[in-house]
């Protein structure tokens, strides 16, 4: 694909495993690893992560720090630097994280929500640029993710910057279109230091705000999303968040690429959270997880089908169409787990449908990464019914640990998980398209129905589930021809200009 191994930067708000509010840190801290490991035993890439250093961060080796002016102002950044491993068919190698320090801006409770954000994330953008010169890196391709980073490619085509970057191409993510970063006119303008030529509709105007996300889609080389499905969506109305014109306008540089999920944390047969591991010549120990799990959650320990939910819990996730049908779904012969925060109506929500059917329902509230790999691993279906779903991780995991999704047709659910037809044997899930109560409904029973009349079928498909590909190293390839189109796009942008 490339005739010498390429330089990287993957810069993100959050990264696991030093921050995280959602999935966006899952994907910043795995397909690094992917991209440094793709093409071991011939060359490999230079990958590196760039990330704020939030309070809640520990560690992390002085490195340098300097002067950032923006707007009026000037605060100095401290870059530290860390590590992650990566490891791929026995082979390890390091991917350098720096850590961009600020005192004031991010030694705070939590990640984001704070009034002063434009200046906050207009100063890690700014950082990041200015620390490669400094330290002598030269990158091949910044690859930046959702708004936080959004001001990256804006400033690296706007802002007169030196033949440094003169052949560093950029590529923008879209995590979740709904999450935008959009900030009054005076405070964005002023952190980014310029003016207010810029606030036009065909620059960084949107709707009467000045928007970090657009700046991402407007100024990157090329743009992609986390499934093809999603990638198609946002360009309409429905779920395009006003968003669905510009990226029209941009869709011969938009692609999708399904996220994956790291097949050496998620793996059944290692997984020292489980209370017994399994694998598809063993899944038999799968039942042994289900009746653990009952007991741990409060529940009979009967031999019924589990259904399992693991999710924030927003209106995105179609969490209403379970309350919709909730006392149909307790009439039937099963059992529902959830584990999930949110918002506080959706928590009550399931609170009330467990007191109301304790011997059937086990709710906890929070987020508790051992209990979720047990609910994972012990349940018989997994549920996403999501209104809209840029990628989805949850259903990836799910069918790594044998676990049956049933989702809506969306996103990345559409894109991964292939409707079950018990005539052809053809499909791995349950897949449901309107956007109804109902149709949930009619795909739980389509799958309890499996499950009840036929179980040397239903263990055909746990396996088959449990033998699809979703790992990173398959999506780090797409990841890799993204790159050489993005290089491609920016040295013809040169040559024009």
């Amino acid at each position: 694909m490339f005739d010498r191994p390429l330089k990287i930067l993957v810069v993100s708000s959050e990264v696991v495993p030093f921050s995280k509010t959602g999935g966006l840190a899952d994907v910043a801290g795995s397909l690094p690893k992917a991209l440094a490991t793709a093409g071991i035993g011939s060359m490999g890439n230079d990958v590196r992560i760039a990330t704020p250093h939030y309070k809640e961060i520990e560690g992390g080796a002085y490195l340098t720090d300097f002067p950032v002016k923006f707007g009026s102002r000037i605060e100095t950044a401290i870059i530290r630097e860390t590590s992650i491993e990566a490891q791929y068919k026995g082979e390890h190698k390091t991917v350098p994280v720096y850590l961009v320090d600020n005192h004031h801006f991010f030694y705070r409770e939590g990640l984001y929500d704070f009034p002063d954000d434009a200046q906050r994330f207009t100063f890690f953008c700014r950082a990041v640029l200015e620390m490669l010169p400094g330290i002598g890196w030269q990158p091949d391709i910044i690859h930046c993710n959702d708004w936080q980073t959004g001001p990256v490619p804006f400033l690296l085509k706007t802002m007169g910057q030196d033949q440094f970057f003169s052949r560093t191409a950029t590529v923008f993510t879209i995590h979740n279109l709904q999450y935008q970063g959009n900030f009054p006119p005076k405070e964005a303008l002023g952190a980014l230091g310029v003016g207010e030529e810029h606030f036009t509709p065909d620059r960084l105007e949107f709707y009467g705000q000045v928007s970090f996300i657009k700046m991402g889609i407007s100024y990157a080389d090329v743009i992609n999303t986390v499934s093809r499905t999603y990638a198609a969506e946002i360009q309409r109305p429905e779920l395009g968040e006003g968003m669905d014109g510009l990226l029209r306008n941009r869709s011969r540089d938009l692609y999708g690429i399904v996220n994956g999920i790291n097949y050496h944390e998620f793996n059944p047969r290692t997984d020292h959270r489980l209370y017994r591991n399994y694998d598809q010549d063993s899944v038999e120990n799968k039942k042994e997880n289900k009746h653990a799990l009952q007991k741990e959650m409060g529940l009979p320990q009967a031999d019924v089908p589990i259904l399992g939910v693991i999710s924030r819990l927003v209106g995105q996730k179609g969490l209403d169409l379970i309350s919709d049908i909730a006392r149909d779904i307790m009439e039937l012969d099963l059992q529902m787990i959830v584990l999930g925060s949110g918002e506080r109506r959706y928590e009550e929500m399931f609170a009330d449908i467990s007191r109301m059917y304790p011997q059937k329902t086990a709710v906890q509230v929070g987020y508790n990464s051992i209990l979720a790999q047990r609910i994972y691993a012990g349940s018989d279906m997994f549920i996403m019914p999501s209104r809209f779903e840029p990628c989805g991780l949850g259903q990836l995991i799910a069918m790594r640990y044998g676990t049956i999704p049933i989702v809506r047709a969306t996103g990345g659910l559409a894109d991964t998980v292939h409707d079950y037809n018990p005539v052809t044997g053809s499909g791995y899930g349950f897949v449901f398209s309107e956007y109804s109560g109902n149709a949930l409904y009619h795909a739980i029973d389509r799958g309890l129905k499996v499950y009840r009349d036929d179980p040397a079928r239903w263990l055909k498909l746990v396996r088959k589930a449990m033998d699809l590909d979703f790992s990173w190293a398959r999506s780090g390839v797409e990841y890799l021809h993204l790159y050489q189109e993005a290089l491609n796009r920016h040295m013809e942008k040169a040559r024009t200009a």
